[in-house]
């Protein structure tokens, strides 16, 4: 019988990893299935109790239980730990072992896909709730030589930085409207785009080799990707970033990475 898999949310039916992961069981000849999982928004934890007693090796999480399952967890990893906030679990010994693939997702989608190193670079992150925290370690682990997080408000993003103090010289907090010169990066971890809006950020931290990434991702460029367009920068969306994570997961689970360039070509072919 299959190992099985799934990923839990709440709604979940719009979810692209079942996808995503059948195409890297295929390429690597694992035999799973994964599938999506809705679970009540109070019902996170027997869910995924039911989930263990059925057999099922592991889990995605997505909205909007990825702090419940930090807390659920038994074990953490420390890059989920450093976040706060978990989207894959792993049942193993009697253990629910917690991890955050997001930010690796992130890193590797940046500079493996887009092929833009972040050593020595300006970032600009705005935003200061869970994805922006998921982001941050692994940003910090590439280098950059500054990391500023802007935010609607500032003690939220003070706090992001108290909690990263190890990294404390590499980390500068603003208001949106107060981002200050041009950044190598502008990463949109709000989630303003769901609303077709835009953080307020001066137009001036853009410029013609920024990469403007929004977090986000659908059927045509968001709101953040195209004003970002329209001040000289390059944009990407989050689908690269989704595929990236899921690889990062699978290999957890498998022991083995799946290639993600065809399956990342796949699916940019199919949201035209």
């Amino acid at each position: 019988m299959s190992d099985r898999y799934c990923v839990i949310g709440n709604p979940i039916a719009h979810s692209k990893s079942p996808l995503i992961h059948a195409a890297f069981a295929a390429a690597t000849g694992q035999d799973l299935q994964y599938e999506r999982c809705l679970a009540p928004l109070d019902g996170f934890e027997a869910t995924v109790r039911d989930l263990i007693a059925q057999g099922y090796r592991g889990a995605n999480v997505t909205v909007p239980f990825k702090l419940e399952a930090a807390r659920l967890a038994t074990r953490l990893e420390p890059r989920a730990k450093a976040a706060g906030a978990v989207n894959t679990l792993i049942f193993a010994d009697g253990e629910i072992v917690g991890d955050n693939t997001d930010g690796p997702g992130l890193v590797a989608d940046i500079v493996r896909n887009a092929g833009v190193p972040l050593k020595d670079k300006r970032i600009l992150l705005l935003g200061a709730g869970g994805a922006a925290r998921g982001a941050l370690l692994p940003l910090l682990l590439q280098e950059p030589s500054r990391i500023v997080i802007a935010n609607r408000t500032l003690a939220t993003a003070e706090k992001l930085v108290q909690d990263f103090a190890g990294h404390a010289e590499r980390l500068a907090v603003c208001g949106f409207a107060d981002a200050e010169g041009s950044f190598d990066v502008v990463i949109n971890a709000t989630s303003s785009s769901l609303a077709a809006d835009v953080p307020p950020v001066p137009p001036s931290v853009f410029h013609p080799g920024t990469l403007a990434l929004d977090m986000m991702y659908g059927n045509k460029p968001t709101v953040f990707m195209d004003f970002a367009a329209s001040h000289g920068a390059g944009v990407r969306d989050g689908l690269g970033m989704l595929v990236e994570q899921a690889a990062e997961a699978f290999a957890l689970w498998r022991g083995v990475r799946p290639d993600t360039a065809k399956v990342l070509a796949s699916m940019r072919q199919t949201q035209q």
